[in-house]
């Protein structure tokens, strides 16, 4: 029997795990079965995550950090994170006397970048010098 392992601040709670825990996709069928648990494999990913640390400074009471960081790059390739993301912004939405999704959208035209656009060449002029400006010209 495997010891339960100290809390860290970045575990789920219970009832942040059961907001998403049909969003987790089980482990693929064939291979080997999987011995870590989905919820420890989200724990290891927020505690890497969250600490800014290199994928094999994660502690040893989670599972392989390369399980870890195979699961978290299937799962960014499946689109679980941006169903995650969503779900849990529709329930903070309603839980905020909001209506889930949002009916209108306000874009501050200072937060857009347009500096890294590239014009056509004929969209810009080139500068014009004074003929008077030099005695050689």
């Amino acid at each position: 029997m495997r010891r339960r392992r100290r809390a860290y601040p970045t575990d789920l709670t219970d009832a942040q795990w059961a907001a998403i825990a049909e969003l987790v996709p089980a482990a693929r069928p064939g291979g080997r079965p999987r011995r870590a648990s989905s919820r420890e494999l989200i724990n290891a990913i927020l505690c890497t995550l969250r600490g800014g640390q290199a994928w094999r400074l994660l502690p040893h009471d989670f599972p392989p950090w390369q399980t870890v960081y195979y699961d978290l790059r299937r799962w960014q390739s499946e689109g679980v994170w941006e169903r995650i993301h969503h779900a849990v912004l529709m329930a903070d939405r309603e839980r905020a006397g909001r209506e889930a999704s949002p009916t209108a959208a306000i874009i501050d035209s200072q937060s857009v970048r347009t500096g890294d656009q590239k014009g056509a060449p004929a969209a810009t002029t080139r500068a014009r010098r004074s003929r008077g400006a030099s005695g050689t010209s």
